[in-house]
């Protein structure tokens, strides 16, 4: 049994696992740079060992500390929340020839589905339906034959890509060149790898994802989808369980498919397959082998606690339901507040001079953030979100209006505004939005 746990992460993710393995009575270490000395999950972790200065690269990202950290404090089992070293095939390897568990899945698994075409064709072989495409990588040479195969427009991928970076659409043959040639040069920047490959570009798909969890041992379970189309720059914005663009058979045909995918697999943890939906059809787009950002609306809609799930099947207990015991009840919404300008979206930071969390039956707040908080420029800008649980999605609204009226965050910008403005639209209400109406509607409204 895991007796304790170094959180490899900060900001909210890390306060959230802290809070999971405090309610299973295992001893918390919290690593941290020397700009986070007085964050949250530092005060509230029974030891913490800084790692080093700001840069990322220097501290979150530096396996090595991150290791001797681990043999410092005795910790045997570390868990990397999301984003820096979550998917890192190497520090898994390396913390399982240390001896210590890592609370994910096994480092092979991770390496499959980090490079997107070995996910493709990984996914097809599982049953999951894909994007029609190339079977590899793209080379200047054969992209008009696979371009005219699939049919225009066509979308160019970093075959190790991620947040739109490296992502280009060739609408008509005579973009072709120049969109693989950007993609190329973007993926090789942003990822050291220029290879790219060819989808079919949907016009106006929804993003759906399915949650699952398994025990590493073939058996595995899907806790329902999340409907997370309103995106600014590929980035998630406002993400609802269940979608409202699903009726349930739908939710339970596309689920269970993924959940047999990952008994095959013989996937170990949480993940997430993300497709595209469109015209009533699932294109598998990747999956993510970690926590996702917006697992909280999964949590409210099923009851069932996904970071006690991971920390349970690393310590070879299994899974704690059954698939024919998950009952999904109500609807919910997480909104992603960041310390960004709502309207430009320039990052933030600075010191929070007032911070008063909403509350209330059905509202959950995930932040590390307080007042006197000084927020630094080194990281990502969220700073917290905003869930919010209903019996229905109407509920849902009106509960999300009102948590909006009571959030006050002041000494810095916020995205609060922007959910202010979401909640009240019309479009958003009826639950009809795509993957291009958030930005869209930006365009519109930014003058």
């Amino acid at each position: 049994m895991i007796s304790k746990i170094l959180i490899a992460n900060r900001g909210e993710i890390a306060l959230r696992v802290l809070r999971a393995c405090k309610e299973l009575g295992i001893a918390t270490v919290a690593v941290h740079s020397t700009a986070d000395a007085d964050a949250m999950h530092v005060r509230l972790a029974d030891e913490s060992v800084c790692i080093g200065p700001p840069p990322s690269r220097e501290s979150y990202l530096n396996i090595h500390q991150i290791v001797a950290a681990c043999e410092i404090t005795g910790a045997d089992a570390v868990h990397p929340g999301y984003g820096f070293l979550s998917e890192n095939a190497k520090f898994a390897e390396i913390l399982d020839a240390h001896g210590i568990t890592f609370i994910g899945p096994t480092a092979e698994h991770i390496r499959i589905m980090g490079d997107k075409i070995t996910a493709k064709k990984t996914a097809e072989e599982l049953g999951i339906p894909v994007v029609p495409g190339s079977d590899g990588e793209v080379k200047p040479e054969n992209a008009r034959e696979i371009a005219r195969k699939i049919g225009f427009p066509v979308l160019i991928k970093a075959t190790a890509g991620g947040g739109g970076r490296g992502m280009k659409v060739a609408r008509t043959e005579a973009d072709l060149d120049e969109a693989i040639s950007t993609a190329r040069a973007e993926a090789a920047a942003a990822f050291g790898n220029d290879a790219v490959y060819m989808e079919k570009y949907l016009g106006q798909p929804r993003h759906i994802e399915v949650q699952i969890v398994g025990d590493g041992e073939g058996n595995a379970i899907h806790l329902g989808e999340r409907d997370c189309s309103l995106q600014r720059r590929h980035q998630k914005v406002w993400e609802e369980a269940n979608s409202p663009a699903l009726n349930v058979e739908q939710r339970m045909k596309i689920g269970q498919v993924c959940a047999d995918a990952m008994k095959k697999l013989k996937y170990r943890g949480a993940g997430t397959i993300e497709f595209l939906y469109e015209n009533g059809e699932f294109y598998f787009i990747e999956m993510n082998t970690r926590l996702q950002v917006e697992h909280p609306i999964t949590e409210a809609i099923t009851g069932i606690d996904l970071v006690h799930e991971q920390i349970r099947v690393a310590s070879g207990g299994g899974l704690s339901v059954r698939q024919e015991d998950i009952v999904f009840s109500g609807h919910a919404i997480e909104c992603r507040i960041n310390a960004e300008d709502a309207r430009t979206f320039v990052p933030s930071p600075g010191t929070i001079t007032h911070f008063h969390a909403p509350g209330g039956l059905g509202v959950r707040i995930d932040s590390g953030a307080y007042q006197g908080y000084r927020i630094p420029p080194y990281y990502d800008s969220l700073i917290g979100k905003l869930i919010v649980h209903g019996r229905t999605r109407v509920e849902c609204m009106m509960r999300l209006r009102r948590a909006l009226d009571e959030f006050v965050v002041d000494g810095i910008k916020t995205t609060l505004p922007l959910f202010q403005d979401l909640v009240s639209n019309q479009d958003i209400a009826n639950g009809d939005y795509d993957i291009h109406w958030l930005e869209t509607y930006l365009a519109k409204t930014s003058h």
